[in-house]
C-alpha cells in the first residue's frame, strides 16, 4: 500500500514537472502571438489613419474646385443680371444656390475628418511608441528564458575524431606499458 502512494506522488510530482515545462512554453507562445495581435491592430489603425488623411486631401481639393466652379457661378448671375436677362440669371442663381449647398456639405465633411486626423493621429503616434517599447520587454523576456533554458540544458559533447581516440588509447596503453615494466 505504501509503494502505491509513493507511486501516485511520484507520477504526480513528474505531471507537475511536465506542465511547469509546458506552461513556460505556453507562456512564450503567447508572448508572441499578442505581440503579433498588437501589431496587426495597430496596423489597422495605420491604415484607418493613412485612408483619413487621404480623404481629407480629396476633399481639400474637391473643396478648391467648388470654389472655383462657385466664383464662376455668381460671375455667371452677375453677368446675367446686368444684361437684364432675368430668367437666363434665375437659371444660373438656382446652380449657384445647389452649388454653394455641395461647398457647405464639403466643408462639412472637411472638418469632421480632419477632426477624426486630430483624434487619431496623437492616439497612433502613443500607441506606435507603447508598442516597440512592449516588443522590446518582449524580446528581452524571451531571450532571458532562453538563456535560461541554455543554461538548464546540459551540454552536447563535440564531434571527436577517431584518430583522436585511437592516439588517445595509445598514449594510455603505452603508460600503462611503462608502469608496469618501472614496477617489475
Amino acid at each position: 500500500m505504501a509503494s502505491k502512494l509513493v507511486d501516485r506522488i511520484a507520477r504526480l510530482l513528474t505531471a507537475d514537472a511536465h506542465g511547469v515545462i509546458e506552461s513556460l512554453e505556453e507562456r512564450s507562445l503567447l508572448l508572441k502571438q499578442c505581440v503579433r495581435e498588437a501589431e496587426i491592430e495597430l496596423n489597422r489603425k495605420q491604415a484607418r489613419l493613412d485612408a483619413v488623411r487621404d480623404e481629407v486631401k480629396r476633399l481639400r481639393e474637391a473643396l478648391a474646385r467648388a470654389a472655383e466652379a462657385t466664383q464662376a457661378l455668381d460671375d455667371d448671375v452677375a453677368l446675367a443680371l446686368g444684361g437684364g436677362k432675368d430668367d437666363l440669371a434665375r437659371f444660373a442663381a438656382r446652380r449657384l444656390l445647389a452649388h454653394r449647398h455641395d461647398v457647405q456639405t464639403l466643408q462639412t465633411r472637411l472638418a469632421e475628418r480632419e477632426a477624426e486626423v486630430q483624434a487619431l493621429a496623437p492616439r497612433v503616434d502613443a500607441q506606435q511608441a507603447q508598442f516597440e517599447t512592449l516588443r522590446v520587454r518582449v524580446r528581452a523576456e524571451l531571450a532571458r528564458r532562453d538563456d535560461t533554458r541554455d543554461r538548464n540544458t546540459v551540454p552536447c559533447e563535440l564531434p571527436v575524431a577517431d584518430e583522436e581516440v585511437e592516439l588517445e588509447l595509445l598514449r594510455r596503453r603505452q603508460g600503462h606499458a611503462g608502469r608496469a615494466e618501472g614496477g617489475q
